[in-house]
């Protein structure tokens, strides 16, 4: 078997234990109303890559942990990213009608279900990690309390939440009617570190936390991510260049069509994918350092930079 093919069947075992184990801890009726259970549903069951939970179980293994102790965490990360995509396509924010392939949630369900949905997914991913896996260890409870830490820096205002805000700034105008100065590069990469980078980088961690990794390996994927999760925006931007609507499962073309600051803009397409493979090559050299070279999560950074959706 070719190392493409065998990642390929990694990732797809991956993906499966993933929506089985999502399916299992969505909230259901009585426990809440059938309304925003089927909304939920309907946005977590629309596919996608799975790549956060799919980092978080590759990093629990790549240090030797039990992946069945990360899955709950993995799950957790997964809601939190389909609640960010439900509110990023609101009106009030990129306005967008197509996610994973489907109509967005507030194009079914309307605007205010959708704002509900998505605050619900965020709630249910610490409910998640708080309760499983269960046990009363100490070394358990500290590793999830530890892990509830990094998904919330990763989340809020100083991560996704943070770099959403200043994406949102570069296009709407102020009070004063003008928009905000244009980003540098360096302003770019601040963005996407925090918009796209931070759920990333904790995802690798907190599976890293719960595969009772030492703090000299959490540090090393927690660098190793910092530098993927970069090119997987780099990557996302020259897709929304290049890409047809079909192959992303999202309207290709919004971020230019609104003037957002992306890397093809400032770099060029070539320029991009070689900032791209450069940021795995560095990461490639971090995890090698603390003797994780030949794991997965390589593997799973050279996915990033080559795909084509």
């Amino acid at each position: 078997m070719s190392a493409a093919d065998d990642l390929s069947q990694y990732l797809r075992s991956r993906r499966s234990e993933i929506d089985a184990a999502l399916l299992a801890a969505l909230p259901t009726p009585p426990s809440c109303p059938a309304s925003v259970a089927d909304a939920m549903r309907y946005s977590v069951t629309a596919g996608g890559k799975r790549l956060r939970p799919i980092l978080c179980l590759a990093s629990a293994e790549a240090v030797g942990g039990d992946r069945r102790n990360a899955m709950p965490a993995a799950c957790a990360l997964e809601f939190i990213h389909t609640y960010s995509l439900i509110h990023d396509d609101l009106p009030a924010m990129d306005n967008d009608t197509l996610r994973r392939g489907r109509p967005t949630l507030h194009m079914v369900a309307g605007e205010g279900m959708a704002i509900l949905t998505g605050d619900g997914l965020l709630t249910e991913a610490f409910s998640l990690m708080a309760r499983e896996p269960r046990g009363d260890d100490p070394a358990l409870v500290a590793r999830k309390l530890r892990v509830m830490s990094i998904v919330a820096a990763g989340a809020g205002a100083a991560g996704m939440v943070g770099g959403q805000a200043i994406d949102l700034t570069c296009v709407t105008r102020g009070a004063d009617g003008h928009l905000a100065p244009p980003l540098d590069a360096e302003g770019v990469r601040g963005m996407h570190a925090r918009k796209t980078g931070a759920l990333i980088r904790a995802s690798a961690t907190a599976g890293a936390v719960m595969g009772g990794a030492a703090d000299q390996q959490i540090d090393a994927i927690d660098h190793a991510a910092a530098e993927l999760g970069l090119a997987f925006q780099i990557i996302d931007d020259v897709l929304d260049v290049t890409g047809a609507s079909a192959e992303l499962g999202k309207t290709a073309g919004k971020d230019a069509a609104a003037g957002k600051p992306t890397y093809p803009a400032l770099y060029g397409l070539e320029t991009s994918r070689r900032m791209a493979a450069d940021c795995l090559d560095r990461a490639a050299a971090t995890l090698r350092g603390v003797g994780l070279a030949e794991s997965r999560l390589l593997d799973i950074g050279r996915w990033i930079v080559e795909r084509s959706n």
